[in-house]
């Protein structure tokens, strides 16, 4: 059986974390889902990426360029996603992973649906561009990566699209959002090989760290607070279970 080219198996990767993204909502949406399960899920998916940042990302940044490339590559990300970040939320789409009643309706402030969607491919953008960049270590995605992006992606996609729901917004819009950016996530793996690709190791390990550091922002400003907001006594633990499971995962 000829082998794929890694270009499409870069996508066909992208694709398959992205669509977590579609699943979630679905379930999100169609759902109603507590919302101490829904924290909880969140912290679970929050402890997931943390890990699979910390070890497959910085990490290999690290043992590839150094410290310097890693450091300035993770601060350089986590920069460029507070700035997409702190724009958006002027714009309606500070609470976009919510799964309560913060996120604003179109009627309670215009143009905070186009803000909620750009905020959702924001955030699905570094995770995706990540697994294409991966095929270019030894000609294999990092299925751990990969595993970590679709486990966070569930709840990101639920809890939005619970928020989405209680601001009125329409299944089409709903749907749309999530389906493009499952989409988005593919053509940003596509890229993420294609572009990196003839760079050179360092320039490869500084996008790697660049890409961490955006995911660790978004992390901190969307993921943990929404994970928060319903805090239990269990939330801690459940964040260090998602952790150690991603954790095994990347040394196994």
């Amino acid at each position: 059986m000829p082998e794929i080219p890694e270009i499409i198996e870069a996508g066909l990767w992208g694709l398959v974390a992205g669509s977590a993204l579609l699943v979630g909502a679905v379930i999100g949406y169609g759902v109603r889902v507590p919302r101490w399960l829904t924290a909880s899920v969140m912290a679970f998916g929050a402890g997931v990426l943390l890990s699979a940042v910390s070890f497959e990302l910085v990490a290999e940044a690290y043992e590839e360029a150094g410290l310097a490339p890693a450091a300035i590559g993770t601060i350089g990300g986590a920069l460029a996603y507070t700035g997409g970040n702190a724009w958006l939320a002027r714009r309606g789409a500070r609470h976009r992973k919510r799964s309560g009643g913060a996120q604003p309706s179109e009627e309670q402030q215009e143009g905070s649906g186009l803000a909620l969607a750009l905020g959702a491919l924001l955030d699905g953008v570094p995770e995706s561009a990540v697994i294409g960049v991966s095929l270019l270590k030894g000609g294999a995605v990092s299925l751990v990566t990969v595993i970590a992006v679709f486990i966070s992606n569930v709840p990101e996609g639920l809890s939005s699209a619970a928020g989405m729901r209680q601001a009125r917004r329409s299944k089409v819009y709903v749907f749309t959002v999530w389906g493009a950016i499952a989409l988005a996530s593919t053509v940003a793996a596509v890229l993420g090989y294609a572009v990196v690709g003839p760079l050179s190791a360092t320039v490869v390990a500084a996008v790697t760290a660049v890409a961490a550091g955006a995911i660790l922002a978004m992390i901190a400003d969307t993921m943990i607070p929404e994970a928060f907001e319903d805090a239990h006594l269990a939330i801690g633990l459940i964040t260090v279970a998602g952790f150690l499971v991603s954790f095994a995962l990347s040394h196994a």
